[in-house]
C-alpha cells in the first residue's frame, strides 16, 4: 500500500520497458502501484466467505496477466485494462472453490452466479409486489437464461452444500443418510433385462417372418422400412425399373405376408408357453 502512485507518462515509460526489454524492475514498478486495485477489489467479494487473502493472490496472477498483453501504444491507463483481468481471475476462483458441485461454466451462467442476489433483492425492494416466480422470470430475461436456471442458483446460493451421507435427523434412530432418499429415475434392473429380453424376441420373430417373402418385396422392405434413410417409392422404382404406384402394392403385399407371419409366430410362442 506505500507503493507510490505512478503518472501516465511514467506507467508509459514502464511499461514500453517491460514490453520491448522485459525489464523486471519496470514489471515490478508497475504490479506494486496497482496492488491497492487488486486490495479493493477483492474486498468486493467478500460475501462468498472466501479468504480474502487467497481472493488478493488470484487477483495478483490476473495483474501479471494483464503486464503480459498492456500494449502502451493504445494510449489506456493500465488500471482500466487490468481491472477486467483481476476481476476475472477473482471470479473463476471463486467459481471453483465456493461449492464442491462446479457452477458458472458459461458466460450466462457466470453472470446469473454473480449478479442473483443483487437483481433480486433490487426487485424485491421495488414499488411492485412481484411474486417469486415473477423474480425469476424478469431475471431469466434479463440475464438470457432460462427461469429454471434462475431457481436452481437461487436454491444453491441460500444454503451450504450438505453431504448426502448426512443423517437425516440427529436423533435419527434408522441411521437414514439423505442419499437414502434420491430418486433414480433411471429403470430398475429387472426393467432393463425384460425389455433387452423382448427386443431379442422381436428381433428373432422379424427375421423368422421376413423368410415368407420373395426376393423383391425382401429388397423394397429394407429399402423401405429397415433402412436408416427410407428409400422414396420413386427412387425404388427406377432402380428396379418398374413405376412408384408397383413399388407401392408390392411394398403393401410384403406387409400384409409379414403381418400374418408374425401374429401366427406369436400365437405359436403364446401357446409354447
Amino acid at each position: 500500500m506505500a507503493a507510490p502512485y505512478l503518472e501516465r507518462d511514467e506507467e508509459r515509460e514502464l511499461a514500453i520497458r517491460w514490453k520491448e526489454e522485459r525489464d523486471q524492475e519496470a514489471l515490478h514498478r508497475i504490479t506494486s502501484a496497482h496492488m491497492r486495485l487488486v486490495i479493493s477489489m477483492a474486498s468486493r467479494f467478500c460475501k462468498f466467505d472466501l479468504p480474502t487473502s487467497d481472493l488478493i493472490q488470484e487477483g495478483h496472477v490476473g495483474l501479471l496477466e494483464a503486464a503480459v498483453r498492456f500494449e502502451p501504444e493504445r494510449e489506456v491507463r493500465f488500471s482500466t485494462y487490468a481491472t477486467w483481468w483481476i476481476r476475472a481471475s477473482m471470479q473463476d476462483y471463486i467459481l471453483r472453490n465456493w461449492s464442491i458441485v462446479r457452477g458458472g461454466t458459461s458466460s450466462t451462467q457466470k453472470a446469473l452466479f454473480f449478479n442473483l442476489r443483487r437483481l433480486c433483492a433490487r426487485l424485491a425492494q421495488g414499488s411492485e409486489a412481484l411474486s417469486q416466480a415473477d423474480i425469476y422470470h424478469r431475471i431469466s430475461i434479463r440475464l438470457g437464461v432460462s427461469a429454471a436456471d434462475v431457481e436452481m442458483m437461487d436454491f444453491r446460493l441460500s444454503g451450504p452444500d450438505s453431504s448426502l451421507s448426512t443423517p437425516v435427523s440427529p436423533d435419527d434412530s434408522g441411521n437414514a443418510d439423505r442419499m437414502d432418499f434420491l430418486v433414480d429415475d433411471n429403470p430398475l434392473q429387472d426393467e432393463i433385462v425384460e425389455g433387452a429380453i423382448d427386443s431379442e424376441r422381436r428381433s428373432s420373430w422379424l427375421m423368422q417372418a421376413l423368410t415368407v417373402l420373395n426376393e423383391r418385396e425382401l429388397h423394397i422392405i429394407r429399402q423401405r422400412r429397415l433402412d436408416d434413410e427410407g428409400a422414396t417409392l420413386e427412387a425404388l422404382g427406377e432402380s428396379l425399373g418398374i413405376s412408384k404406384e408397383r413399388v407401392r402394392q408390392i411394398e403393401n403385399r410384403a406387409l400384409e405376408k409379414l403381418k400374418t407371419a408374425l401374429l401366427g409366430e406369436h400365437e405359436l410362442s403364446a401357446y409354447q408357453v
